[in-house]
């Protein structure tokens, strides 16, 4: 079966389009390009099939290649029988692949090496038969040499090599591995002396659990303990299941050199299977536990990204603090940075805070107040809400504003401002269009994920790259305004690429159409193709540069307009000339009803923002975990979303923690099916425990 064929069978996919779909990819398309603009290819696959789709791909071809170097690799060292290379190609995962090649793999030299170089394997041979009445003993005599002095240490070496025969033997590892991965247990202990200092992994001081129940952010928080060595990890199976399976393998008499068997096979288990089977399903419970952190992770980013922007608004913002005062920025309809100022009104100093807010709102015009929820943020709140102004004030999560503030990005936005006048204009602009704002930190800096520097790395920025470039090519990006930043996530443009088109900007004006993008340097066909449905250009004297539609399908809409007995903008602006178009009638090889339907629906409402409306939140009037009490209904803010609940923002600088068995009346697999980050809700204050600074929480 090709590689298509794979893909389809492992994904429930149609083999052609997976072909159609490869042969997109191969030629540079990204998979938000794909799933917008070519439906008719993909057979209408979301990112997240694409998504699954590359990533198999990209497994079988790795897979692939190992099975050409083992193959390579036997056939140089004479080894290759037909056999062999039709079992190799017949496996289907890496681990029966790397069971088939052990064997035969080039090692280092072990003691069943030592003994085979010794001409002890005959002997190990002989043992193997279990002839009744043989003396094992006696059987060794014969392999005595200069380096086997006697028969025990000829015994010695003959049990090494069976001992490492059965490790390496195919079906033992194959049941051996089923075996550690649906009956092996975690057993977790506290490193003896290590109780005091450890005291944060408690809960795992003595600790048992089912591998396969042991859910990721258990498994991530036990090896990071194991890692700050206050831990001892380890997987343990029933000794009487193991021995079972490999006496099926390899049957035991009862007699003296069964013993002798027995005796190998034990200890190939405790010095060779068990070791390297423990090895194997500790990095698939990692790499699992990983797959499902980091799922987790980019559910709540991209809630993060895709919150409610509130939009072209003047706005003061404000980052919070007690003895440097509050950093306080003005920025207006577009964040550009306009004024700051610094003012004390949290320690003593509120008459001339106020009057120099005051100051600000009037000369600025400003609409919104933006405060950042750190430090001294609920004090700050209270002080405005105090004076009465008749302009709301949002409180923002300013998670990541401190990694901005001192990045190159930020330098090079202000580089005659402080970085804590930069984490307010960030804390400010978050409030304005958070996704502009959040593409310019790491995403491993912006608190929405679960043991996000545990996971393997690589992975993870492919999954967060993935899902930002997810989110700003699903909104869509001005052209005239965006960063630079943010420009690199569009689909075809890379930060050289996005740089560019800054440059070009800035050294010939705003764009007037996307087909300007041309001129750019280092945008060519392909890229053009790849990034022009996703930029926006306002004011265009074309229309259609400031909606959905690609450029490439400018004329089937021409084509619509003067069936319909206008122009472009008419049939945009008229529903009743769109309700008459026959879709069948523009159908052609290039586009088919897929992509009509798209071009309709966008020019229904061209541009349109995915995000939902910006609606203003309160915190109650509790600013310290001294302010709850049992019982306490309270609104709050949905900050993240883990595996055992979510937690949430009540005002008090603590987050208080929904527990998922506390989340919901009926029962759910994961809390994301009934919260996400950045979601509103009413909690119910279930414990306190002011010693370690935990808030539990309610929404039942």
């Amino acid at each position: 079966m090709n590689i298509q064929g794979r893909i389809a069978s492992e994904l429930s996919l149609d083999s052609r389009k997976v072909a159609e779909v490869l042969s997109l990819i191969e030629q540079g398309s990204t998979i938000p390009f794909i799933a917008r603009y070519r439906k008719e290819a993909s057979g209408g696959m979301d990112e997240v099939v694409l998504a699954a789709l590359r990533d198999t791909w990209q497994k079988l071809e790795a897979m692939d290649k190992r099975k050409a170097a083992v193959l390579s690799s036997l056939e140089e060292r004479e080894l290759l029988t037909d056999r062999l290379e039709d079992r190799i190609g017949k496996a289907v995962t890496l681990s029966e692949l790397e069971d088939i090649y052990l064997p035969f793999r080039p090692k280092r030299r072990t003691r069943a090496t030592r003994a085979i170089e010794n001409g002890l394997e005959p002997l190990a041979n002989l043992l193997m038969e279990q002839k009744s009445g043989d003396d094992p003993a006696l059987l060794a005599k014969p392999f005595l040499t200069e380096s086997v002095s006697d028969a025990e240490a000829a015994l010695d070496g003959a049990r090494d090599v069976i001992a490492e025969r059965m490790a390496q033997h195919c079906g033992v590892r194959t049941e051996m591995r089923r075996l550690f991965l649906n009956k092996g247990y975690y057993i977790c202990k506290v490193i003896k002396g290590k109780e005091e200092a450890g005291k944060r992994f408690r809960d795992w001081f003595d600790w048992s659990e089912k591998v396969s129940n042991a859910p990721s952010h258990r498994v991530l928080a036990m090896r990071r303990g194991e890692r700050e060595l206050f831990l001892n990890l380890t997987i343990r199976v029933d000794e009487k299941t193991a021995s079972s399976i490999m006496t099926k393998h390899f049957p035991v008499r009862d007699n003296l050199s069964g013993d002798q068997v027995l005796t190998a096979m034990k200890d190939g288990f405790k010095r060779l299977l068990g070791p390297q089977m423990e090895t194997e399903v500790r990095l698939a419970s990692r790499e699992k536990a990983d797959r499902e952190a980091i799922s987790v992770f980019a559910v709540n980013l991209r809630e993060l990204l895709m919150a409610a922007p509130l939009g072209g608004k003047r706005v003061m913002a404000i980052d919070p603090g007690f003895r440097t005062g509050c950093k306080t920025v003005c920025l207006d309809e577009q964040g550009r940075f306009l004024e700051y100022s610094t003012i004390f009104p949290v320690t003593g100093k509120k008459d001339s805070a106020a009057s120099e807010v005051g100051r600000l709102i009037k000369k600025h015009r400003l609409e919104y107040i933006a405060v950042g929820n750190g430090t001294a943020g609920r004090e700050t709140e209270s002080f405005l809400r105090e004076l009465k102004l008749d302009l709301p004030v949002v409180m923002v999560n300013e998670s990541g504003a401190s990694i901005y503030s001192a990045s190159e990005i930020a330098r090079n936005e202000f580089p005659d401002l402080d970085l804590t006048v930069r984490g307010a204009i960030s804390i400010g602009r978050r409030l304005q269009d958070p996704l502009a704002e959040l593409v310019k930190i790491d995403p491993g800096s912006v608190g929405v994920g679960q043991y996000q520097h545990d996971v393997d790395q690589k992975l993870l920025r492919q999954a967060l790259d993935d899902t930002v470039m997810s989110c700003v090519n699903s909104v869509g990006v001005n052209l005239n305004t965006a960063s630079a930043k943010l420009l690199s996530y569009v689909s075809g443009l890379s930060p050289a690429r996005a740089s560019s088109v800054v440059k070009y900007r800035d050294a010939y004006g705003k764009f007037t159409s996307r087909a300007q993008l041309k001129k750019v340097a280092g945008i060519g066909p392909v890229a053009f193709q790849q990034c022009a449905g996703f930029l926006r250009v306002a004011g265009a004297s074309n229309p259609l540069d400031s909606s959905a539609v690609h450029p490439e399908s400018y004329s089937i809409v021409k084509r619509m307009a003067v069936d319909a007995g206008t122009d472009v903008r008419g049939l945009m602006d008229r529903s009743d000339l769109r309700k008459l178009i026959n879709l069948s009638d523009y159908v052609t090889e290039e586009r088919g009803m897929p992509t009509l339907r798209d071009i309709v629906t966008e020019l229904d409402k061209p541009g349109r923002d995915p995000r939902s409306v910006f609606e203003s939140f309160s915190f109650a009037d509790v600013h310290s975990i001294d302010d709850l009490t049992d019982g306490m209904k309270l609104p709050g803010l949905i900050t993240n979303v883990t595996d055992f609940g979510a937690f949430v923002d009540i005002g008090v600088h603590i987050d208080g923690l929904v527990h998922v068995s506390r989340l919901s009346r009926k029962w759910i697999k994961h809390p994301s099916e009934v919260v996400h980050v950045g979601m509103k809700v009413d909690v119910t204050v279930t414990g306190i425990e002011k010693a370690r600074n935990r808030i539990s929480l309610s929404i039942i």
